[in-house]
């Protein structure tokens, strides 16, 4: 479809064009024969537009070797990097187009320096086409600046596993990655990470990797392309669940009395994911562990990837996690499993009492918006009461909470107040995430005390989640 020349002149809410165009030689380069290869082109006008008058228009180069990455090759991940801009009306990306041969695949690995002087030569020669892409608008008081963003992230290789559609996710992508590790240290670190295509910019679940040392492939002769790798499951390395899991340490000494008796703590985790949490309750910590996820097809990544291992105190079953703590609460309370979960009941039965710790780990995502967890229908009355008649009577419901705004969140804390004794934050420190903690009772300060669970919780995770526990 030919583009109207006056198609750019004014923004549109949420209009999203992409077409090719000719690589413009840098200024510096002398003539040449050669075909000049062709740009993919994607203009997107925010879905609300600032007051700011004139508007704000900024370009962004796609990385050298990422053209087909989720994050800049569709609309939700061009969406999610112009509203990590606040105040930008416009952004235009701008990136080899891969049908023209020249782009990469999913995989990718870093070239920092020949990237960054590509990248200066690159900016200076498509000036004018970003101008030419600006509202008139922008010309008002002359010829306005042209504003070109940087992306940055810690990847420096990734590679593609698998790319598969779930019923309920859509498509997905498993993706081994070697990312920048701090303070100077020689060591390559890997994680595996899922990520869903409706919202790539967000890494869905990830766990730590590791090369078998037999092939010696930690030293850096290798391409994560050639590598094999071993599940760490004994560190938890998403942004939130080292958090998740440091909350146990305000029932530290019930859990503890119940381990002497020679009982497992019990936790339902509404929302599987990966897994992780999942396997780190359960090996680490010594719980038996019920999952519930909606999408099948997660559930057979997190076992063929991701070291999720169904057995002997760890259940994971397929359903919509709310609806079963629903059915499963009044099941417990009337002794009758509803029609939904009844094909389930032998891993219901297997469970017995009641849980020590929910936790839940669900979302929702909007394109215009981005995340939102716990979705709206899960902060309902009839299932915080049904969360809460599954507890014990010392136990804690532990939320993973990604709140669109402070009026969300706050009103979040009034409903959860309305049903739980008291409740404790945990500020996860990366701008994003909280982690609300309801308790069913008071709970016994377990400082200056040797509890055993708590020791074992300071082994196997950072105190300073523990020490950043406050009370709301």
């Amino acid at each position: 479809m030919a583009l109207e020349e006056s198609t750019f002149e004014t923004l549109v809410p949420s209009r999203f064009i992409t077409f090719t165009f000719p690589d413009p030689p840098p200024p510096s380069a002398s003539a040449s024969g050669d075909r000049r290869r062709l740009l993919r082109v994607a203009v997107l006008d925010s879905p609300v537009q600032p007051p700011a008058a004139p508007p704000w228009v900024a370009a962004m180069l796609v990385p050298s070797r990422r053209e087909r990455d989720w994050i800049f090759s569709t609309e939700p991940g061009h969406f999610q990097l112009l509203l990590g801009t606040p105040g930008l009306s416009r952004l235009v990306l701008i990136g080899e187009d891969p049908v023209d041969g020249r782009g990469s695949g999913l995989g990718f690995r870093r070239r920092t320096e020949c990237d960054r002087s590509r990248r200066d030569g690159r900016e200076e020669s498509l000036g004018r086409l970003v101008l030419a892409l600006s509202p008139r608008v922008c010309f008002e008081s002359g010829v306005p600046e042209v504003t070109f963003l940087s992306y940055e992230d810690d990847l420096v290789a990734s590679v593609v596993l698998e790319v598969c559609i779930g019923e309920f996710v859509g498509e997905m992508l498993v993706e081994d990655v070697e990312i920048e590790r701090g303070g100077g240290c020689g060591e390559r670190e890997f994680r595996r990470r899922l990520r869903f295509k409706r919202m790539p910019n967000l890494v869905q679940t990830q766990v730590r990797i590791v090369p078998r040392e037999d092939r010696g492939e930690t030293e850096g002769g290798f391409g994560i392309e050639d590598m094999q790798f071993r599940i760490d499951a004994g560190v938890l390395v998403h942004p939130y669940l080292a958090p998740m899991v440091a909350s146990l340490s305000l029932i530290g000494f019930h859990i503890d009395e119940r381990i002497r008796k020679g009982s497992r703590p019990k936790a339902f985790c509404a929302g599987v994911g990966g897994g992780a949490l999942l396997a780190f309750l359960r090996g680490q910590l010594g719980f038996e562990v019920l999952g519930v996820d909606v999408d099948e097809v997660v559930l057979r990544i997190a076992r063929q990837y991701f070291g999720l291992e169904d057995g002997d105190f760890l259940r994971v079953v397929v359903g919509d996690a709310i609806e079963w703590m629903e059915r499963l609460a009044s099941w417990k309370a009337e002794g009758t499993l509803g029609a939904v979960c009844s094909h389930d009941l032998s891993v219901v039965d297997g469970i017995g009492g009641k849980f020590d710790v929910i936790m839940v780990d669900l979302d929702s995502s909007d394109v215009c918006t981005g995340m939102v967890a716990p979705p709206l229908e899960f902060v309902r009355k009839p299932v915080l009461l049904a969360a809460r008649s599954l507890l014990c009577e010392f136990g804690i419901l532990v939320i993973n909470v990604i709140p669109p705004d402070r009026l969300f969140y706050e009103t979040m804390i009034n409903e959860v107040r309305d049903v739980f004794h008291d409740l404790y934050e945990i500020d996860v420190g990366n701008g994003e995430n909280f982690v609300l903690i309801a308790t069913v009772a008071s709970t016994r300060d377990c400082s200056g005390n040797d509890v055993s669970f708590i020791m074992r919780l300071n082994s196997v995770l950072s105190g300073a989640y523990m020490d950043s526990i406050r009370k709301i």
